[in-house]
């Protein structure tokens, strides 16, 4: 989840001016670039518990570490000592929150999420190979400063073990507002946010046009990257019969601001279109003299009519507050200055590679994006709506058409393997093109077991029953 800024005071006049600010977006193609992000939860490794200097000793194995002593605070504050030439860190209250990349991580940032879940937001990068390089220089930088913390990181779509109650909470302002305001709207909101991680890819679009088309094509088609993606098979230590319980979740978090909204379906969809549904999802915070003020439920509609809201009395809406409000909308795909995936579970490492593969071949190359479009306009949008619900459960088995979901799966590859063909971006190292990262996916619409269903082998196989298990085999 984004950091607020606000930093653009220009006031709103218009709904035409901010629709323009969603314009200003549009880059050349050559200016395209590949932006991923990806979570993953922290855990106490057994070691660490044994003994009365151990460093989690007052720790349970496999537990979340806490943001304090010893836990998330310790992490990133020795990231940034490790590479203070790399990072400068992101304070809430007197409270380090995150990290925001500079020098050769400049573009890049890590941050947390509700309970501490570790987030890396890379950097906008030209190819795929830079992408893979930029993972695994995070992935070897905090390897070894979490170990002398006696800690793992494993990212899931949903945390195995933890109930709700054991999990922690960072001290963030912006999530005090969502945690107060979450259960008035969603029975799930909580969960979301303490006990889910993702991995997403943002994308460019080169013009209003454009846009519309990538929009639709990743709207419809984000069910089926949930499906192949799925990696949330437990609740509580036990199977609950989902295999991305992630997804279900948000079926019943905030239904104002999330799920597929029926305006990118529509004929004349647009920057202003897309706009005039953001207005009308509520509110959760504005900043003013660098705090932030909890206005949650408040409609940034009536704000902009001028109409008096409790909160908002003495402000005049900005474009910067605008900017801050969109990163509070969470549908499936989300429109900012660029399109950001959001339906995949956290997975392994091959599986981060794969998410921002899949998407860059489907939308980067036109051919590609026509032949996307073609499959997608086969079914009416309420048909893909409606997998929205039924993918979380069924996963590549969800029926579809005349067969099921892996067959459309299937579709989505061979066009995604064109499209990163016609890319032609091969690494200078390895001499490798883009596409060899679409081969986990392959493998999966061949009838491979998804990360879920590898996961429940192995639970009623040889970790008899015990889904801790799971932490020590997906570490990264």
């Amino acid at each position: 989840m984004s950091n607020p800024g606000a930093s653009d005071e220009t006031p709103v006049r218009s709904i035409s001016q901010l629709a323009e600010l969603l314009a200003q977006g549009c880059k050349p193609r050559d200016a395209w670039r590949i932006g991923t992000e990806h979570e993953k939860f922290g855990f106490v490794r057994p070691e660490a518990t044994v003994g009365e200097n151990a460093p989690q000793a007052d720790h349970a194995a496999y537990a979340s570490p806490p943001y304090a002593p010893q836990g998330i605070e310790s992490l990133l504050r020795n990231l940034h000592k490790s590479e203070p030439d790399d990072w400068t860190s992101v304070l809430d209250n007197g409270h380090i929150i995150g990290l925001k990349g500079q020098g050769e991580a400049a573009g890049a940032a890590i941050s947390l999420e509700p309970a501490g879940q570790f987030e890396l937001s890379g950097a906008p990068l030209r190819t795929l190979h830079e992408t893979a390089e930029e993972l695994a220089r995070h992935f070897d930088a905090v390897r070894p400063l979490a170990r002398k913390l006696g800690l793992g990181f494993s990212p899931l779509g949903f945390h195995p073990t933890a109930t709700r109650a054991q999990q922690p909470w960072m001290p963030k302002t912006r999530y005090g507002i969502m945690r107060d305001y979450m259960p008035k709207v969603g029975t799930l909101g909580l969960d979301m946010m303490q006990r889910t991680c993702t991995v997403q890819v943002n994308l460019d679009f080169g013009s209003e046009q454009d846009m519309v088309r990538k929009m639709q094509v990743s709207m419809a088609l984000q069910p089926v990257a949930t499906a192949l993606f799925a990696n949330s098979p437990f609740v509580e230590g036990k199977p609950n019969n989902f295999l991305s319980n992630r997804a279900r979740v948000w079926t019943d978090t905030d239904n104002a601001r999330s799920g597929m909204p029926a305006c990118v379906f529509e004929k004349d969809f647009s920057f202003e279109r897309y706009v005039e549904w953001a207005l009308d999802v509520p509110m959760y915070f504005i900043m003013r003299d660098g705090k932030m003020r909890n206005v949650a439920g408040r409609s940034f509609r009536a704000w902009m009519q001028g109409d008096r809201q409790d909160g908002l009395e003495d402000v005049t809406p900005t474009l910067g507050d605008f900017e801050d409000h969109l990163t509070t909308a969470f549908p499936d795909v989300r429109l900012k200055q660029f399109i950001e995936m959001r339906g995949a579970d956290a997975g392994s490492p091959e599986m981060m590679m794969a998410l921002p593969a899949l998407w860059t071949g489907l939308l980067y190359d036109d051919a590609a994006l026509e032949a996307a479009w073609e499959l997608v306009r086969t079914h009416p949008w309420e048909d893909y709506i409606k997998l929205r619900e039924l993918v979380p459960m069924m996963g590549l088995d969800t029926p579809w058409g005349e067969g099921t979901v892996r067959d459309l799966a299937a579709h989505m590859l061979s066009i995604a393997m064109d499209g990163l063909q016609n890319r032609d971006m091969v690494d200078e190292h390895s001499q490798t093109s883009e596409w060899v990262y679409l081969a986990p996916l392959t493998a999966l619409a061949a009838g491979a077991p998804t990360q879920a269903e590898h996961w429940l082998e192995r639970y009623y196989g040889p970790w008899m029953g015990d889904a801790s298990r799971i932490f020590l085999e997906s570490e990264i």
